[in-house]
């Protein structure tokens, strides 16, 4: 392990945090909140102990594969504990976990939340409890390696570290300028929607602050009954429309940029995920159709906008789900553990994951009947290869097993079933809102201490994809030597 090189990255990630805070500060001050002191003081501590670190000079600049998952995995503590700072401070979330827990929420883009009511908070916590959404959603260190590519070392390692998905990889050789092509094109996208939002009739921070939690597939509100508070039609369309498309892997955006249409076009885990919406929004439309809507064009647009919420892991709401049929709720329950792509912004197991382990299946059926037979597993036309293969066989065991426990342990609280267990399919999957208590009405106020530090574990995990975080608690992790 290089510690020098793994502290000096950790001292640069808190300095970009500061900046990122900067224009919370300037939403409080134009406002006149109460929340400007807050801010002010946690800028001025995250400025000083970066600097600190900051200050280390490594004596090797090789940066190996531990180094960036120890990066990746403290780095993404830090930020949360120094992004809870603002909320504690200014008195607008009175406990610590309770603080820590809405910053983890944040930044993971979960959007699970404890507080009961939103609306009476200061406007510059408003701002940055959503813009920890936009930070988080394409990934912190993306963002740090976009500001600052190169910090003396192979950089590639945090980014694959970070990045969702069983194989990510680079657009560009340079890894530096990969993180600024995802970061342009994020910012694109979000500029659009905040335009259309605008447009819409939405005011301009309100648009703000919906699109930072769109286009991080966040769900953080401004409003106690989310998105439904505008009664909007043109808005509820448009914010169904932008939550499946930073659900779609950025790479697909990047080939189109680049003219390559036809393998855009012909990206398998992008068709199974459209394919998934729009099955979903069918068979829910059908089903609540006479029971919660009278309209077929009612029951269309509240089931295409909940299916595009959960299945991209956003979280907003237009309607209380939680009083849907049992058949709808049990879709959205699943697609609280799909989510969206690889290399989007969305969270859940990946569509990339699904496709691979069905092909698994697949060959395993083939070879039971044909057990001499050479069956290699491929997507797009391409070999999959059989590390990958292994990879995702590896990370769903450990999901499953990461999510059995945290049942078992949040179960403790002796809430109901549905609850426990959307509970933490929420936190993992960072989808935000669940069923029962936890449903789109209610929140995590009422759990234990202990049992919010296991679902801030769990969104953590299910931002990092697993690994990063259980490599930290492993002694061996830790030792001297290079891997």
């Amino acid at each position: 392990m290089n510690f020098r090189i793994v502290l000096k990255t950790l001292g640069i990630l808190l300095h970009c945090e500061a900046g990122a805070m900067l224009p919370s500060l300037a939403v409080a001050v134009y406002y006149r909140g109460s929340d400007i002191k807050a801010f002010a003081v946690t800028i001025l501590l995250l400025m000083i102990c970066g600097t600190l670190l900051v200050l280390i000079k490594p004596k090797v600049k090789e940066m190996y594969a531990r180094d960036g998952f120890a990066i990746v995995g403290l780095g993404w503590l830090l930020i949360s504990v120094f992004g809870a700072l603002p909320f504690y401070l200014s008195g607008a979330i009175p406990t610590a976990i309770d603080s820590f827990f809405e910053s983890v929420s944040g930044f993971t883009t979960t959007g699970a939340t404890i507080l009961r009511q939103v609306e009476n908070l200061p406007r510059g916590i408003l701002f940055w409890r959503s813009f920890t959404h936009w930070i988080g959603g394409m990934g912190v260190l993306v963002l740090t390696l976009a500001i600052l590519p190169s910090v003396g070392a192979r950089t590639l390692h945090i980014m694959k570290a970070e990045s969702p998905g069983p194989a990510p990889g680079k657009l560009v050789p340079r890894v530096g300028q990969t993180a600024k092509i995802l970061y342009k094109m994020y910012a694109l996208l979000t500029a659009v929607l905040v335009i259309l939002l605008l447009l819409a009739g939405m005011p301009l921070y309100d648009s703000l602050v919906h699109a930072f939690g769109t286009a991080g597939t966040g769900g953080f509100s401004i409003k106690n009954t989310s998105i439904g508070a505008y009664n909007n039609v043109y808005v509820d369309v448009i914010i169904t429309v932008f939550m499946l498309v930073f659900g779609v892997n950025f790479s697909v955006y990047y080939l189109i940029m680049k003219g390559n249409l036809k393998p855009a076009l012909k990206n398998g885990e992008l068709w199974l995920y459209l394919g998934i919406a729009a099955t979903s929004t069918i068979l829910i439309a059908i089903n609540i159709h006479g029971s919660v809507f009278d309209s077929a064009g009612q029951s269309l647009r509240h089931a295409a906008f909940q299916v595009a919420s959960i299945l991209t892991t956003t979280g907003y709401s237009t309607t209380d789900f939680n009083q849907w049929p049992e058949f709808s709720k049990m879709i959205l329950l699943v697609l609280m553990l799909i989510g969206g792509c690889a290399g989007s912004t969305a969270g859940g197991i990946k569509n990339i994951r699904i496709l691979i382990l069905a092909k698994t299946i697949k060959r395993e059926m083939i070879r039971i009947v044909h057990p001499k037979a050479v069956h290699t597993i491929k997507v797009d036309g391409k070999t999959v290869d059989e590390e990958i293969v292994s990879g995702i066989m590896t990370f769903y065991f450990a999901f499953t097993a990461i999510f059995t426990v945290s049942v078992i342990l949040v179960s403790l609280d002796g809430k109901d079933m549905v609850t426990t267990i959307s509970s933490v399919a929420t936190a993992i999957g960072n989808v935000g809102p669940g069923l029962g208590m936890v449903g789109p009405m209610g929140n995590f106020a009422d759990y234990s201490v202990f049992s919010k530090l296991v679902l801030c574990f769990c969104m953590i995990v299910g931002r990092l994809e697993i690994f990063p975080v259980l490599l930290l608690f492993a002694p061996r992790f830790w030792k001297k030597v290079s891997i």
